[in-house]
């Protein structure tokens, strides 16, 4: 069985509007249904967990209403951090197979990128997508900074899908500060992080910046 959980737990703040990033429209239609439809594109199969905040589930099911959405979502209550909603969107997985965590505010992940990463899952346990760095980069510190390789470093996406037993098991533990996403913590369980190709287009929709790149990729699509 394939699944995948959606977290969409942002609150639009940097965006400085009154509306949640992943409820603004792109296109005319909601980034949260554009990313959600991304992965029914893939699998029509798929099981889809949507993690949110409380106060916006509301948001949801008028989104549902307002664009004829039928297919099935399972909609699960969110934590305080990203960390707990994820694991609330685990909790309601109860069959095996590969589940990948997607950010909601990403729905220009491609069809190829989402099959790289299940079916390497499939096969090896877990699939991370990542893009090479093109610009120069520096490592600074308090007193100094100084050039690195960047060939020896990845920008990281999501889905980051792993066997489902593996990741409930990773996610018994305590947060911690480095957890910023889940593969940094299923390392910490000991995993073996698989890395696969991701998806240039795949971009964490996070500023207006990004919003009008989002209009700009959604014509080209």
């Amino acid at each position: 069985m394939r699944y995948a959980v959606i977290v969409g737990g942002g609150t639009g703040t940097r965006m400085a509007t009154e509306i949640p990033k992943q409820f603004l429209k792109i296109g005319r239609k909601p980034i949260i249904l554009r990313t959600i439809e991304r992965f029914y594109e893939f699998d029509s199969n798929m099981n889809v967990i949507l993690v949110l905040p409380s106060q916006h589930i509301t948001l949801w099911e008028h989104i549902k209403i307002e664009f004829g959405f039928s297919k099935h979502v399972t909609v699960v209550e969110g934590g305080k951090t990203r960390y707990d909603s994820v694991k609330a969107g685990l909790s309601v997985i109860h069959q095996v197979g590969v589940v990948g965590v997607h950010d909601g505010v990403r729905p220009f992940v491609s069809v190829d990128c989402l099959k790289r990463c299940y079916e390497e899952a499939e096969v090896n346990g877990n699939a991370v997508p990542v893009m090479p760095i093109e610009e120069t980069i520096r490592e600074v510190s308090e007193s100094s900074n100084t050039w690195v390789d960047r060939a020896n470093y990845r920008i990281v996406q999501t889905p980051q899908c792993f066997e489902l037993l593996q990741m409930k098991k990773g996610y018994l533990g305590p947060v911690q500060p480095e957890f910023t996403d889940d593969a940094s913590v299923m390392e910490k369980a000991g995993c073996k992080i698989n890395l696969v190709q991701g998806n240039k287009e795949n971009i964490k929709i996070t500023t207006p910046e990004d919003m009008a790149l989002a209009e700009y990729l959604t014509l080209k699509q």
